[in-house]
C-alpha cells in the first residue's frame, strides 16, 4: 500500500533554507529559477516536530543523529553500573566506530595530545550516527560482553573491526529512523532502507529574490548613525511539496508493529502540514500553514508526484491568486495524469480556498483528514 501527500503551501518574506552563501536555495525547474526547500531539512522539520515528540518521545521511538555515541555508551555504561577503569577502557575504543577501514583522513593526522581538539575528536566517532534511543542499552551491554570476554589486555590490542565484528548488529525500532532511513560504515549498526521518501519543495512560481538591507543602532552611542549595516535575501513563494510512504516498507523497519507503523503515519501526516523550518524564522517568522492538502491511499506502488503541474511557472491574475492559480493548475494535471494511466487510488482533500477539489473527496479538517487515513490503515478498520 502507498501513502502519499501533495500540499501546496504559501510562505510570506523568509529565507527558511540557506545554501553555502546565506541566500535561500532555489534550482532550475521548467527552464526558469524556483525556490527551492531541501528535503533534509523537511525531515529534519518533521523528525524535530511536535507531532512526533508527542506521539513517541515517551516510548523511547524516537532517534538522535550525532557523532557523540562515545558519550551516550559512558552514560549507559555507568548506568549499569561500570565504573573505572573499564568505563574508560570500553568508551576509548568505541571512538573508533566508523573507522573501521583504518583510513585516516587529513583531519585525523596525530596532533600534539595538548591540542583541545584532538580531545574533543575522540569523544566523537568519525561520521554522524542516526542511533534510536531504545538501541542504546542493548548496544551497550554488547560492548561490555565483548570487553569481559576478551579481559582489558586484549581488550586494548583488538582492533575496532573485530569488535564491531562481533555485536550483534543493531536494528532500530525508532519511527523516525524506520521512516527516513540510515546509512552507516560500520557493522555495529544495521543499516535501515527508507520506508519514506521527501521530494525536495519547489515554488509553482517563478522566483523572484529580494533583498533586506537593514541597520543596528548603538543605544549607547553619542553619535547619530547606525552601528551595524547588513543585508539579506529573501522570497516569498507558493510551494508544492511531496510526500510518500511505502506502508509494508514501514512496517516491516518496526519489526512488524502494525499499531505503531499507523501511529507513525498519522504523525508523519499531521507533522508535514504543520512542521516549519527553522531558516532566519527570528527574523521573519514566517509561519504560513497549507492552502491544500491533498492524501492519496492505492493499493499500487506506483509513486507519482504532480511537480510537473507546474512545469508552466504560475501566475497570479487580477480575479485569482497565486495559490488559487495553483490549485487549479496541480487538479488540471491531476484529472490528465490519472486518465491517462488509469491511476486508482482513493484521495481526500483539505482545501482552504473552498470548492471541490478534482477526484477527491473534501474534508473540513487535519483531524478529518487524518480520521480518513486511519480507517484506510490495515488493522485500523
Amino acid at each position: 500500500m502507498l501513502i502519499q501527500f501533495h500540499i501546496l503551501q504559501n510562505y510570506a518574506p523568509s529565507n527558511l533554507n540557506r545554501d553555502d552563501t546565506g541566500a535561500p536555495k532555489d534550482a532550475v525547474f521548467g527552464g526558469v529559477r524556483r525556490g527551492r526547500i531541501s528535503s533534509q531539512c523537511i525531515k529534519r522539520s518533521i523528525r524535530r516536530s511536535i507531532a512526533f515528540t508527542e506521539a513517541f518521545a515517551q516510548d523511547d521511538l524516537l532517534g538522535v543523529r550525532t557523532r557523540k555515541l562515545p558519550l551516550l555508551i559512558r552514560q549507559e555504561l555507568e548506568r549499569q553500573g561500570v565504573v573505572e577503569p573499564d568505563l574508560s577502557a570500553i568508551v576509548d575504543k568505541i571512538s573508533g566506530v566508523g573507522r573501521e577501514s583504518g583510513k585516516k583522513g587529513p583531519e585525523e593526522e596525530e596532533k600534539p595530545e595538548a591540542d583541545a581538539e584532538v580531545t574533543e575528536k575522540e569523544d566523537m566517532v568519525k561520521q554522524l550516527i542516526f542511533i534510536g534511543r531504545n538501541e542504546i542499552a542493548p548496544l551497550a551491554a554488547n560492548f561490555l560482553e565483548i570487553y569481559k570476554k576478551l579481559g582489558a589486555k586484549d581488550w586494548q590490542k583488538t582492533d575496532i573491526s573485530k569488535i564491531t565484528k562481533e555485536l550483534k548488529a543493531s536494528l532500530p525500532r525508532s519511527v523516525d529512523i524506520a521512516m527516513f532511513g540510515r546509512m552507516t560504515t560500520s557493522e555495529a549498526f544495521e543499516d535501515v532502507s527508507a520506508a519514506v521518501q521527501v521530494a525536495h519543495a519547489l515554488s509553482t512560481n517563478t522566483l523572484n529574490q529580494e533583498f533586506d538591507y537593514f541597520t543596528a543602532v548603538d543605544d549607547l552611542a553619542d553619535e547619530p548613525g547606525a552601528g551595524m549595516i547588513g543585508d539579506i535575501e529573501f522570497n516569498s513563494s507558493t510551494y508544492y511539496k511531496y510526500v510518500n510512504v511505502q506502508w509494508e516498507e514501514l512496517v516491516n523497519n518496526l519489526g512488524g508493529d502494525v499499531e505503531v507503523a499507523s501511529r507513525g503515519v498519522l504523525a508523519l501526516l499531521q507533522a508535514v502540514v504543520t512542521a516549519q523550518p527553522t531558516g532566519k524564522q527570528n527574523t521573519f517568522a514566517a509561519f504560513n500553514l497549507p492552502d491544500l492538502v491533498l492524501v492519496e491511499v492505492s493499493d499500487t506502488n506506483l509513486p507519482v508526484s504532480y511537480a510537473n503541474a507546474f512545469l508552466k511557472p504560475v501566475k497570479a491574475t487580477h480575479d485569482h491568486t497565486l495559490m488559487q492559480r495553483s490549485i487549479a493548475q496541480m487538479g488540471d494535471y491531476l484529472e490528465k495524469v490519472t486518465k491517462a494511466y488509469n491511476l486508482t487510488a482513493k484521495r481526500a482533500c483539505l482545501n482552504l480556498e473552498g470548492g471541490e477539489f478534482p477526484m477527491s473527496e473534501p474534508v473540513s479538517s487535519l483531524d478529518e483528514l487524518k480520521t480518513w487515513v486511519k480507517a484506510l490503515l490495515p488493522g485500523e478498520a
